[in-house]
């Protein structure tokens, strides 16, 4: 917004461009007029705060949405407070009542508005892969559409049970599930690791607390999960060996020799191993605390239909959830035995 290609301090005549004090967090315009800059992360930041204009970049992969709750209830000076909203039209809560608010003007830009500006490369190789499809129509056209009619989980399921950190009660069982990937190249595919609890509730309620996943080497992604480990206090790691087998045991043992873990294989489909995760979701039992973007775009977005391969973050999910709520039993069978009901 402020820095970079297209970003304030490039697209400003001399003459008008603002001098920029990172530790102020604002901009400073020839006129006198101050621009202050705010994180989505720390909604208690704006409290209090008024103001003029308002612009909020990204709103969709905001963690917080509470965050445009604060930032909109100071929008009270001058005789017409604006808000700008610039965004990647994913179908969440937030951008859908915005859109649908009759006061919102709403313009859209798509990529091929846009490719005068855009490398060749770029546009042959993103065209040809998601042209025609439905996140072709999202990310390409800027359309907003509803939850794709074949996914298992549902956009307003996961609104429906969505809690703010403060109201996470006390867990009885903390785990942190890796789905891991073969590689760690650019293209490569991330390992999922999703820490979840479960309350004290008969029936439980379940807890998505974070998402970590990313693109790791072997030895990045043990240390983030042995990291999500002690700071969550969790009972145990969960590791998926269909692609990692006894590697994984051996990467975490070697960042932490204590840490409880516990080895899952994959005895079933994909589709039967997600499929009593969303039964949860649909009896409103599982709460993503804050919200989870890259996460729940992936659970909105996977057709079973369509491909076999679920995403990676998905994965995570299930495996852990299904932990806590079979304790390892049914379509998840135990490689190590043993170590089962052991806690650290």
């Amino acid at each position: 917004m402020i820095e970079g290609e297209s970003g304030i301090l490039a697209v400003c005549p001399p003459a008008e461009r603002p001098l920029y004090v990172p530790s102020k967090r604002c901009l400073e315009w020839p006129n006198g007029a101050k621009s202050l800059i705010f994180t989505a992360d720390e909604p208690e930041r704006l409290r209090g705060k008024q103001h003029k204009k308002l612009w909020a970049d990204e709103i969709a992969a905001w963690r917080y949405p509470e965050s445009w709750d604060q930032a909109s209830l100071g929008l009270r000076l001058g005789r017409n407070p604006q808000a700008v909203v610039t965004t990647t039209p994913k179908p969440t809560k937030l951008v859908k009542s915005l859109a649908a608010d009759p006061s919102t003007h709403v313009t859209r830009g798509s990529t091929y508005d846009n490719q005068a500006n855009l490398a060749g490369a770029f546009l042959k190789q993103i065209v040809t892969r998601y042209e025609g499809t439905r996140l072709g129509r999202q990310e390409l056209n800027a359309e907003i559409l509803d939850d794709n009619p074949n996914a298992l989980f549902s956009r307003a399921d996961i609104d429906a049970g969505r809690i703010r950190p403060s109201d996470l009660p006390e867990l009885a069982r903390i785990v942190i599930p890796i789905d891991p990937a073969v590689t760690s190249k650019e293209d490569s595919d991330e390992t999922g690791i999703v820490p979840v609890g479960m309350d004290n509730q008969d029936p439980p309620h379940f807890y998505v607390l974070e998402d970590v996943s990313g693109i790791y080497t072997p030895d990045q992604w043990a240390q983030v999960a042995v990291n999500a480990y002690h700071r969550r206090q969790a009972d145990r790691i969960v590791g998926e060996t269909n692609n990692g087998g006894d590697m994984i045991e051996a990467m975490i043992r070697n960042k932490d020799p204590n840490a409880a873990y516990v080895a899952v294989h994959a005895s079933r489909g994909k589709i039967i191993r997600a499929e009593p995760i969303a039964a949860l979701y649909e009896q409103h039992r599982v709460h993503h605390v804050g919200a989870l973007p890259q996460l729940e775009d992936q659970m909105c977005e996977w057709d079973p239909i369509v491909s076999a391969d679920s995403p990676d973050r998905m994965d995570s999910l299930v495996w852990g959830l299904t932990e806590l709520s079979t304790g390892g039993d049914g379509w998840a069978s135990l490689v190590n035995e043993d170590l089962r009901g052991r806690t650290a």
